[in-house]
Formats: C-alpha cells, sequence, structure tokens
C-alpha cells in the first residue's frame, strides 16, 4: 500500500505555495541584513546567507523544474522537510528556542494540515517536534552583543519548547478536522454537481436521441416477439405470468418513447414534464416509486392545498426523490407523506415506520458520508451523500429542510418547508 495520498484532495496549489516562499524567503534576508548591518550585532552572517540562498535554490527548482500546477501529497512532503530544515538551521546560528522567530518553525506543519494526508501531516509534526528539542539544547548564542545581557531561569527557558509543541499539536488538530470536513463537503459536492450535469446532459442530446430511436426500434422489436413467445410458452404458469407482463409493458413503454423521440428528437423526459402544483409532484414522485417497489405510500393532503402551479425544477425533483427514496429503503411496511399549505407556507413531512435515524450521528444529518457506530444497524448502510445531497438541492430552492427521528412513527421524520413567495417564484 502506498505510504502517499494520490487524492486530488491531498495537494494544494503551486503557485500559491511558491508565493508564501518568497515571502518567507524575503523576510529572513531582510531580518538578517538588518540585524548585521543595521544593528551591528554580530553571528556567523555568511552561513545564514547560504541557507537562505538554498531556499531560493529550492523555489526555482519549483518554479522552473517542477511543471506541474499541483502537488502531490509526497511532493509537498518533501518541499515542507526542506522548508522545516532551512528554518530549523537559520535558527540554530541565531540562538536556537530564544530566538523570537521560533514560532515561525510552526508554519510548515500547520500550512500542510489542512490539506495533505494524515501520515504526512504526523511525519511533519514529529519532525518539527524533534527540531524544537534540538534547539532547545543545541544552537549558537543570540546575535552579539544580545548574548551578553540576555539571561532567564531555567524555568522561563524551558516552558518556550513546551508552549511551542502544544501549540503545535493544538492547531494541527483543528486545522486537520476541518480540512477532512472541507474536503468530504467538496467530494460531495462533486457528486451531486455530477448528477445534475448528467441530467442537462441528456435533456440535451436532441438529434442523437432520434438516431438512438432508429437504432434501437428493431432490439426492442425482437424482444417483443421473443416475450410473445415466452408468454405462449409458460402459459398457465402464475409464477412467470407477472414477470412476462411487466417486461411486455416495459418494451411498449420503450417503443412509445421512441416513437415521440423519432416526431420531435429535442422533446425532454416526460416525467414532470410541465408546471405542476406541489400536490402533483408528489403524486408523481410517489407513483415512480410505486412501479418497483412493494411498500405502502400513505398520502394525506390538506383540503384547503393552494392550487397554483410551481415552474418545473430538477433540483426539487431530485431532493424530494431523495428523501422520499430513503423513506422506501429503511421503512418496514409504510412511508407515510403528509401535505399542508396555508396563505404564507407549504410543508411536506416524509415520516416512515423504519428503525430510525442512529442516536450517535443524529446531530450530524446533513454532513456526507455518515457512518453510525453501530455496523449491524440496517438504517447505518448507505447514510449520508443521498440526504447531504437531498438537502442542498432544496435548501438551494429556497427550502428550510429538517431531519429527525418521529414522535408519532417509529422511523425518520423529514420535515421540508418553503415560504409560498419563495416557492412559487422559482
Amino acid at each position: 500500500m502506498k505510504f502517499f495520498e494520490t487524492s486530488k484532495y491531498h495537494s494544494f496549489k503551486k503557485s500559491t505555495y511558491i508565493t508564501l516562499r518568497w515571502i518567507a524567503i524575503l523576510g529572513q534576508f531582510i531580518a538578517v541584513n538588518l540585524v548585521y548591518f543595521i544593528l551591528n550585532f554580530e553571528f556567523n552572517y555568511i552561513l545564514s546567507n547560504l541557507v537562505i540562498f538554498l531556499g531560493i535554490l529550492s523555489n526555482v527548482y519549483l518554479i522552473i523544474i517542477h511543471k506541474k500546477t499541483q502537488l502531490s501529497d509526497k511532493s509537498a512532503f518533501i518541499f515542507l522537510v526542506i522548508d522545516i530544515f532551512q528554518l530549523g538551521i537559520l535558527l540554530y546560528l541565531t540562538g536556537g528556542i530564544i530566538n523570537p522567530f521560533i514560532i515561525f518553525i510552526l508554519i510548515p506543519s500547520v500550512f500542510s494540515s489542512s490539506n495533505l494526508s494524515f501520515k504526512t501531516n504526523i511525519l511533519l509534526v514529529l519532525l518539527t517536534i524533534s527540531f524544537i528539542i534540538f534547539l532547545t539544547f543545541y544552537s549558537e548564542n543570540l546575535p552579539a552583543p544580545l548574548s551578553d545581557h540576555f539571561h532567564v531561569s531555567s524555568y522561563y527557558y524551558y516552558s518556550i519548547p513546551i508552549a511551542l509543541i502544544i501549540a503545535l499539536v493544538f492547531l494541527n488538530y483543528f486545522a486537520m478536522i476541518f480540512g477532512k470536513q472541507s474536503r468530504l463537503r467538496k467530494e460531495a459536492l462533486a457528486k451531486m454537481e455530477e448528477v445534475m450535469a448528467k441530467e442537462h446532459e441528456l435533456l440535451s442530446l436532441g438529434g442523437q436521441a432520434a438516431a438512438a430511436a432508429h437504432s434501437l426500434g428493431t432490439p426492442l422489436s425482437t424482444i417483443k416477439v421473443i416475450t410473445n413467445e415466452l408468454t405462449k410458452q409458460f402459459k398457465g404458469k402464475k409464477e412467470f405470468k407477472k414477470d412476462l407482463e411487466l417486461l411486455s409493458s416495459q418494451v411498449e413503454r420503450c417503443n412509445k418513447i421512441l416513437k415521440r423521440l423519432t416526431l420531435n428528437p429535442i422533446e425532454e423526459d416526460d416525467f414532470i414534464d410541465k408546471d405542476i402544483t406541489i400536490r402533483d409532484y408528489l403524486i408523481e414522485i410517489v407513483s415512480s416509486f410505486k412501479e418497483i417497489s412493494k411498500k405502502n405510500f400513505i398520502l394525506n393532503f390538506d383540503q384547503d392545498l393552494n392550487s397554483k402551479k410551481i415552474t418545473k425544477s430538477l433540483e426539487i425533483i431530485y431532493g424530494l426523490r431523495n428523501f422520499i427514496g430513503n423513506s422506501n429503503k429503511f421503512s418496514k411496511d409504510n412511508i407515510y407523506i403528509t401535505l399542508k399549505s396555508d396563505s404564507e407556507l407549504t410543508e411536506i413531512i416524509i415520516e416512515d415506520d423504519g428503525s430510525g435515524y442512529p442516536s450517535d450521528i443524529l446531530s450530524k444529518i446533513g454532513e456526507p458520508y455518515l457512518k453510525g457506530l453501530n455496523i449491524n444497524q440496517k438504517s447505518n448502510t448507505g447514510l449520508g451523500l443521498g440526504l447531504f445531497i437531498g438537502k442542498i438541492l432544496l435548501e438551494k430552492n429556497f427550502a428550510t429542510v429538517d431531519c429527525r427521528n418521529s414522535i408519532t412513527r417509529s422511523g425518520v421524520k423529514v420535515s421540508i418547508r418553503w415560504k409560498n413567495n419563495n416557492l412559487f417564484n422559482i
């Protein structure tokens, strides 16, 4: 197994890193020369500038020879190690742990913690801690005449490396946690955008769809002939009757779709192909699940529903289907869908008789890639990404989504609420 991660989320932009390194190198050069020429302090000036020059060479290498625009986990690790060594040697020459610029040795590992892999971060943290400990016991004196007058008690002296190590661990821990959450959200959002892009691509196939309609006509006719022959062959056998009837009806449905595409190649999918009311949205979506599910869908609509139509929205269709699909997947027998509406608000409540959300992730519902601690619990399987996508899509269309366990049912309760002004102006 490879030690370094190759994921696109464990890398950072080379140009940004190069800019930060130039700023650091310029700061080191100004500080060293200011102290030597303006303040007239004495230290190993030539060797200090040689160390800075090595930093310049590594940056030139990044610009000229390293052609990639992104630094991989492995490449970033190598250059950050160079940064730690370069700064560590410079600090060794100018006072070690009591040099006030010692704080800058934390920057490389903290900078990497939100972008690189866990293993890489641990190595960088351990290397930084090693340098802090080394500089505590071994270093040149502070530039003279500072070294002649600067004396501190051992309590204060040894508190400096302890404080630095605590700060290093603390900053890296929080940066890694937030970086991981950010990467997960980026990955989930990328998958959501991919789903939507595929849908729009399907709607724009145009002439290609017409060509496909002509090409598929013959194989569908063959399937229909074989289905009719099988129906005759297995006549009277109930175990095959339902499957053959379903197969025949689906072939007929395909023929109708292809016939329409032949006449109108830019025609869109007929699933919710016009502006309809929110009540009809739910009826159409539930009907699509009834074709493939044996669960009971119990619909409850207010008598005085707003009959105003809303513009067809792929985001709302996908969002509602994700939540209803989750209830269909995890319920035992029944899915309850309630639609309420008044002059100001419209609310959809989806409940089921499943086992509900695991208690250990209930407060995190809506985040991607969630998994409960109990691996044997059915509701732990596949939980997270679908909810995340559904929530994002609906919230993008001005909905407020609340996910919790139902009080009246044994399963989940999802409440999706719109202000009517937002819903009817999408």
